[in-house]
């Protein structure tokens, strides 16, 4: 079998995808990795949607809640979504307009610069950097955490990149314990109107987050509440350049976008795969699966099933109906899907109206962002010509 994990793989895992799925949907990778894939859409589906047979509890920190079962899982999701609501996300939107301006502005005399690195990225990160409450001052901070974070992916390729991966989390883990110590005493002693201090207030049935699981959903936001959203744009970008008449169609009617943005979550999807366990053996695709063995359930792969999407292979911006999975399914579903959606609206709208001719200026292979299970570019340089009316002032 091909390294599943190479760079080349990972820029392109989709005709690699269609050959396994083809063959067969459950796909065994020997070690180091030592996990058994499942690549067919109805399969992957079924199986976000029974946590009886599938535990969340594999290998990783133990304190994210994402890798638990009910009814831990249950109890801290409601914990967290109390200080995670739709209203909460919904006045985001004029901060995020705001910031995605202050970033956008500067760069836009240029006439080329890199996406990602410029603007992508530094946006979502500053969003969930002041959503939780952090000091402009520590953002650089904030950053370095999260692209040790990102890498403990690697953990699970063996060899000293393992090795190195997990020493420098754990060193993270410590750091990061350390500021929101001294965090958690300030919003206690003095609340203020951020994440960090309804975290701390929220309660259900009496029991509040430990320091601990909100240390846990801090690492978890670092990384999963920008690293998503960037992606998203990032990802944008490549489709339309890749598909010009899409990026005609979008350019004359930027209605359009919200469905833009699902057909880049089921094309590309930013998490490419997620991670389970079986809670006993299971006969699946006339193959048997033991118990306990890791499972990737491959959302790259089933959200370019034909049997679920016809055409699969087809960048289609008005794609209808368009049932991708790509922010997950069922209990475990996406927290921040609707604020990672809402960010790449603002964002892709604001590069649309200001970033005109917009073309891809590299002919390299773009390099993964450092993640296995995370698709894709950690830089991506684009050429423009900035609008002539400037930055549109109804984003201020």
């Amino acid at each position: 079998m091909p390294d599943f994990f190479s760079d080349d793989m990972r820029r392109n895992p989709f005709p690699l995808y269609d050959q396994l799925r083809a063959a067969s949907p459950l796909v065994r990778v020997p070690p180091p990795f030592d996990a058994w894939l499942i690549l067919d859409y109805d399969t992957v589906r079924k199986a976000l949607d029974d946590p009886q047979k599938f535990s969340s509890a594999v290998p990783g920190p133990r304190n994210w809640f994402i890798l638990q079962d009910a009814p831990r899982h249950t109890q801290l999701r409601l914990l967290i979504a109390k200080a995670f609501t739709p209203r909460v996300v919904a006045n985001l939107e004029p901060r995020i307009r705001e910031l995605s301006k202050r970033l956008l502005t500067p760069l836009l005399n240029r006439g080329e610069i890199d996406l990602a690195t410029d603007y992508a990225v530094p946006l979502p990160m500053r969003v969930i950097a002041e959503m939780i409450g952090i000091p402009a001052d520590d953002w650089e901070r904030f950053w370095q955490w999260s692209n040790t974070i990102l890498r403990i992916s690697y953990t699970r390729s063996g060899g000293p990149e393992a090795e190195a991966s997990l020493a420098a989390f754990i060193a993270t883990t410590g750091e990061m314990n350390d500021y929101l110590t001294h965090m958690i005493a300030r919003r206690t002693a003095d609340p203020r109107d951020d994440l960090l201090t309804r975290l701390i207030q929220a309660e259900v049935d009496g029991r509040r987050l430990t320091q601990e699981e909100i240390l846990g959903f801090f690492q978890l936001l670092v990384v999963g509440g920008q690293e998503t959203t960037a992606n998203v744009i990032n990802n944008a970008i490549l489709c339309l350049c890749e598909h010009p008449d899409q990026f005609a169609r979008l350019r004359s009617n930027l209605d359009l976008l919200p469905g833009a943005i699902e057909e880049v979550l089921r094309y590309r999807s930013p998490i490419q795969w997620l991670m389970r366990t079986p809670k006993r053996d299971l006969d699946l695709h006339g193959q048997t699966i033991p118990a306990g063995k890791l499972v990737l359930l491959m959302l790259g792969s089933a959200n370019r099933d034909p049997r679920q999407f016809p055409d699969a292979d087809r960048f289609d911006i008005a794609r209808t109906p368009n049932p991708h999975i790509a922010f997950g399914h069922g209990v475990h579903f996406c927290l921040g899907a609707a604020l990672s959606r809402m960010e790449a609206r603002v964002a892709l709208t604001d590069v649309l109206q200001n970033l005109r001719d917009l073309r891809l200026t590299s002919s390299e292979p773009w390099e993964p962002r450092k993640a296995l299970h995370i698709h894709g570019p950690a830089s991506l340089p684009v050429a423009f010509t900035p609008a002539t009316a400037g930055f549109p002032s109804s984003t201020g």
